[in-house]
């Protein structure tokens, strides 16, 4: 183990993981007035491709509008026998690459000396008398504060005896056409023109050109499928439902998402904060995590500028992790019956409701106009193992 003759080398913020909730971090803060800080981001990649895409509805604008691939102000939903076009304003939903949030956030830091990046595997971070040190092959980089978002889904263990656990698991293509077929205005949020099997599948359509779109293949469900069956299963959209025979794929993605409602502990040591999907940023219920990231960030920053440590972060009410815990029961219970429960809240509900709600930011008026557009039997048969003692 490497450390010098006085010590390891300190700074004032350590970012053990260096990829979207730790750049959004250090964004925040530099923007903040905190660029005086000194800051390292340590990732084991130097995280410049394309090696995701994050979509999330906004109202307002936001620091990456800029680098933003598309927008769109209708989403599109199809099932359960309706075929729904909403307006969203005053919201807007946008699709974001990774290569170019990357791009945009480390050409922004790099204007700062204070900030330095490291590519290397961290090994471990650990709690000292006077903030934590990362362990990164055999030397040791102290900070006052570190940002623990090293996140990988094989070492989630979930409690399922008292806790519900699904996986969010999707592959995406995007593809290119010989002839324009995509009507750019709309996105399909929701089309669940595709065997559902007892458990919930839809398809994903971005249109950011007459000739290009991501088509994504979605499941909520205990278990993911063969690699061949997502292919099989977007080429059979493709082809049977868009009806498009010649095209081409430019890029793939997969991703597993966790949506569980056992708690993330947040706090890794008295010096040390859990941020991204290790801090429980993914929403149990819905696998959006990009605008919560953001909110996070903020959170953390203000909380350094008034107390002088991360910590004193705003508390979601409690009813929204009961509402979380009640859909996944409802998934988990009656996967069949996901296509009716979805359309049914977009087609009884504003979307501006349904936003508010699932930003959990609704009063508990909004939530009761909400919930009572559920299918209240299958709702009140799922609430039950989750509100008894």
């Amino acid at each position: 183990m490497s450390i010098g003759r006085d010590g390891p080398r300190r700074y004032d913020f350590l970012f053990a993981g260096g990829g979207g909730a730790a750049l959004s971090l250090a964004y925040h803060l530099v923007a903040a007035g905190f660029d005086q800080s000194s800051m390292l981001i340590i990732d084991e990649e130097e995280k410049r491709d394309n090696d995701r895409t994050w979509c999330y509805w906004v109202k307002g604008p936001t620091p990456y509008d800029s680098v933003a691939h598309a927008s769109w102000d209708k989403l599109r939903i199809i099932g359960d026998g309706k075929d729904l076009m909403l307006p969203i304003e005053p919201y807007r939903y946008q699709m974001l690459r990774s290569e170019d949030f990357y791009r945009f956030v480390k050409e922004r830091l790099s204007r700062c000396p204070n900030v330095e990046f490291l590519t290397a595997r961290v090994d471990s971070v650990k709690d000292t008398d006077s903030g934590a040190e990362v362990l990164v092959d055999d030397v040791v980089y102290a900070g006052k504060w570190v940002f623990d978002s090293r996140w990988k889904y094989q070492n989630l263990v979930v409690n399922e005896s008292r806790y519900r656990n699904l996986k969010q698991h999707f592959k995406g293509v995007e593809i290119r056409t010989n002839t324009d077929v995509f009507n750019t205005d709309v996105a399909r949020m929701f089309d669940f023109r595709t065997p559902q099997h007892g458990v919930m599948r839809f398809f994903y359509l971005l249109p950011w050109s007459p000739r290009e779109a991501l088509v994504e293949y979605t499941l909520f469900s205990p278990e993911t499928l063969p690699p061949e069956e997502y292919d099989r299963r977007i080429a059979d959209y493709i082809q049977g439902v868009l009806g498009i025979t010649e095209y081409e794929v430019a890029a793939e993605e997969a991703c597993i998402i966790p949506m569980t409602d056992q708690p993330f502990e947040r706090r890794g040591g008295a010096h040390i904060l859990r941020i991204g999907t290790l801090g429980g940023r993914v929403k149990a219920s819905t696998g959006y995590a990009f605008m919560r990231m953001q909110w996070d960030a903020e959170a953390i920053t203000d909380s350094l500028r008034r107390t002088g440590g991360p910590f004193d972060l705003p508390v979601t009410p409690p009813r929204y992790h009961r509402f979380d815990s009640i859909l996944l029961q409802v998934l988990l219970d009656r996967g069949d019956l996901a296509e009716h429960v979805f359309v049914r809240l977009f087609d009884r509900n504003p979307v501006t409701r349904m936003f508010r709600f699932l930003d959990e930011v609704d009063g508990v008026w909004e939530n009761i106009k909400l919930m009572s557009t559920v299918p209240i039997p299958t709702f009140l048969k799922a609430g039950w193992p989750v509100m008894r003692p």
